[in-house]
């Protein structure tokens, strides 16, 4: 099966500092698979690389047959916004948007019909249980809400892979399981891949494979 993403000898260092030291890896369509290592490892930044929200200093990257690297910075951004999705340890909600218009701004970003793209935003709440909170706004939400709908946001455009750094990370343990178990219930029905760098070993031992990077090398892929 050819790859949906395959990352080749990425490196990337701060200042002279070494962080990434030659990562080669492939994920496969559907995939979910999971990040772990000590803080400093590099984790996050090779999670950024491989969205396309920072480049290596080398390497190159291929997601669904594209090099992504060889595009412009417009056009990068144009196929991030509608073959990537995010999320992270802190939702970054827009704090004047319903939690409906928040899930919805990628899609309008990328010029969808706005209708399509609204009808689109309320199937995902509902999905994922919060429909019947589409109308408020992130203050009026539980964190496990408002994480929800960053995931929702995320699945919008309906990308081919979900990266998520510490996605769990600002919940208790309740809803990080809920969240937990979301995750694997979205690849089931909706088929996207999901990346996600995780202090949680719960969350990485679910996962299809368990990447551990030490001093910017992977270490194992089980």
């Amino acid at each position: 099966m050819q790859p949906l993403l395959e990352a080749i000898h990425i490196t990337r260092s701060h200042g002279d500092l070494p962080v990434l030291k030659g990562i080669n890896l492939s994920i496969q369509p559907g995939e979910v698979v999971s990040i772990v290592g000590a803080s400093g490892a590099g984790k996050s930044t090779l999670l950024h690389i491989l969205g396309t929200l920072d480049r290596p200093d080398s390497g190159q990257i291929t997601l669904a047959g594209q090099n992504v690297f060889k595009l412009n910075e417009k056009e990068l951004a144009r196929f991030r916004n509608e073959r990537i999705g995010f999320v992270f340890q802190f939702h970054n909600l827009m704090a004047e948007f319903t939690a409906l218009e928040n899930v919805c701004l990628p899609g309008f970003i990328a010029g969808h019909d706005e209708k399509k793209v609204r009808t689109r935003a309320e199937e995902l709440l509902n999905i994922l249980g919060v429909g019947d909170r589409k109308g408020h706004l992130p203050s009026q939400l539980s964190g496990g809400e408002q994480q929800r709908t960053a995931v929702a946001r995320a699945l919008v455009n309906s990308p081919a892979i979900i990266f998520a750094d510490e996605p769990s990370g600002n919940l208790d343990s309740h809803n990080a399981e809920e969240l937990h178990k979301l995750f694997f219930r979205l690849r089931d029905e909706l088929g996207q891949a999901f990346v996600i760098v995780t202090h949680n070993e719960l969350l990485a031992d679910m996962a299809d494979r368990k990447l551990t990077i030490r001093d910017g090398l992977i270490l194992n892929d089980v």
